[in-house]
This record gives structure tokens, C-alpha cells and sequence, in this order.
């Protein structure tokens, strides 16, 4: 059994927050891959499904972001888990947006949800870090991920979470390498099939030049010709 865990804050205020992307790739690998009617359990609204054999539980917790992890520990101690088999998907300020990379454990870098998930059940859990590109100055991170993706973010969010989708029976099996191939034929198709732009027309084909007609002069007659 895995435990998969999106960060987000609870409420239609922040549904479309930057920092609710662990929500919205949940919500996106639910919806397409037919889980069961989200509830509540654990502080949090849980889902469950199958991919082939391996049973997932999904989470989204709803203590707010910097508690996440009492919703977290609560669920894995009811299921007797251990936290590598926990993946937790979350916003990410040093990934351009769009990207996507998969962690095992280490560092909270200063994620607030993240950094409450290490007080309940420790670091060494699997992450999905999901880009969304830094504002610029450490003052405007607060506002920043608390404020919704703008118009223009839509395409590639959209992509990005199709990707996951895409990849999520994958990432249930453990092979991260598939799961990442399966995001970036979203995120960053062959160029051949994601560009519009048309083929070159073919050069015509130079016209052949004509036969020379055939020379039935004789000899003398060439030679008169030659001196007229």
C-alpha cells in the first residue's frame, strides 16, 4: 500500500493558490483514474484505488498547510505504514514552473508543509516536486504562493498535471524513471508532433535539358559547313 499526500490549504478561497498544486494533481490522478468518492478521515480528505495490484490511498489534509503533518502521521500509523512508502506532492519555489522532479527524502528546504510532515514522521519520505517558479525576492513568497496561477500558467499546468496522471500507475510501481518519461511527454513533446509549423515545399525539379538533335552530316559536308 502507498500513501500519496498532496499540500494545499482546505477551502474554495485557496482552490487556486500556487501552493494547493499538491491538491490539484491529486485531484487530477482521481478523477481520471476512477478512485473511490473523496471523504474525510485523518484531518484530511482521503480517496482510495488500485493500480494493477498496488493499492494507493490519496490525501489531501485540511489542518492548513503548516500542520500537514499531523494529518500525515495520524494515517500512517492507522496503516501501519512506513514513511518511504509515503510520496508527498508539493509546490516548488527552485523549480522553474512546469517542472516536475522526484525526490527520496532530505531537506525541508523551508516549505512550511513539508516542514511539518518532518516533525510527525521524520525525512526520509519521497517527494514530487512540482515548479512554479520563484517571485524574486524572499519578501514576496508569502503572496506569491497564496495568490492563483495566472491566465497564462494554465497551459502548462494543465500539462503538467496530465502528466502526472499519465504516470501515476507508474509511480505506484516504483519506477520513477517511467513516471518522469510520461510528464515530459506532456510538458515537452517531440518537437515533430508539438510543432505547427509547416514543411518546407519541395524544389521543383529542374526541367531536363533537350535531346541535341542528331548530327547526319557527312564529313564533307561538315567541313563546307565549317568555312561558310
Amino acid at each position: 500500500m502507498k500513501l500519496w499526500v498532496g499540500l494545499g490549504n482546505p477551502g474554495a478561497k485557496y482552490a487556486g493558490n500556487r501552493h494547493n498544486i499538491g491538491f490539484m494533481a491529486l485531484d487530477r490522478v482521481a478523477e481520471d483514474h476512477g478512485f473511490a468518492p473523496w471523504r474525510s478521515k485523518f484531518q484530511a480528505s482521503l480517496s482510495e484505488g488500485k493500480f494493477g495490484s498496488e493499492k494507493v490511498l490519496l490525501l489531501k489534509p485540511e489542518t492548513f498547510m503548516n500542520l500537514s503533518g499531523q494529518s500525515v502521521g495520524e494515517a500512517m500509523r492507522f496503516y501501519k505504514l512506513e514513511p518511504t512508502d509515503i510520496t508527498v506532492f508539493h509546490d516548488e519555489l527552485d523549480l522553474a514552473p512546469g517542472k516536475c522532479r522526484v525526490k527520496a527524502g532530505g531537506g525541508h528546504a523551508g516549505h512550511n508543509g513539508l516542514r511539518s510532515i518532518h516533525q510527525h514522521i521524520g525525512p526520509h519520505y519521497d517527494r514530487v516536486r512540482l515548479g512554479i517558479g520563484h517571485p524574486g525576492h524572499k519578501d514576496r513568497v508569502a503572496p506569491y504562493v497564496l495568490s492563483d496561477f495566472a491566465k497564462a500558467d494554465q497551459d502548462w499546468l494543465d500539462d503538467l498535471l496530465r502528466g502526472i496522471s499519465d504516470g501515476a500507475p507508474e509511480l505506484a510501481r516504483g519506477d520513477t524513471s517511467r513516471f518522469m518519461n510520461a510528464v515530459a511527454l506532456r510538458t515537452s513533446p517531440p518537437r515533430s508532433s508539438g510543432s505547427n509549423k509547416p514543411e518546407p515545399a519541395a524544389k521543383p525539379a529542374e526541367p531536363e535539358p533537350p535531346a541535341e538533335p542528331e548530327d547526319d552530316r557527312s564529313a564533307l559536308q561538315k567541313l563546307v559547313d565549317r568555312f561558310r
